[in-house]
């Protein structure tokens, strides 16, 4: 079983979403949205493997529902996608 460890995420002791820095605010939007389009995207694929396996063990409802969440994944990333370049069209 894969395990996917999201403390990077939480443990906001070494990692601030909000620290000052030399970043414009514009900047740092598109950086965190970057980031975010990667991390959903990363996501996908782990989706997309389990729901093969969990076809390939008669599993088919979950297989389909998770299949049902990669597509809803690749309509997050298309919104990801779009409010990162409607902010590098912006500066």
């Amino acid at each position: 079983m894969t395990h996917h460890d999201h403390d990077h995420h939480h443990n906001h002791g070494h990692h601030d979403h909000d620290v000052k820095s030399e970043l414009t605010f514009d900047e740092k939007l598109i950086k965190l949205l970057d980031h975010w389009l990667k991390h959903n995207q990363d996501h996908g694929g782990t989706y997309k493997d389990w729901a093969a396996k969990a076809r390939q063990n008669r599993l088919d409802a979950v297989a389909d529902l998770l299949e049902e969440v990669c597509v809803l994944t690749a309509e997050i990333n298309a919104k990801f996608e779009a409010a990162a370049e409607l902010v590098r069209k912006k500066a």
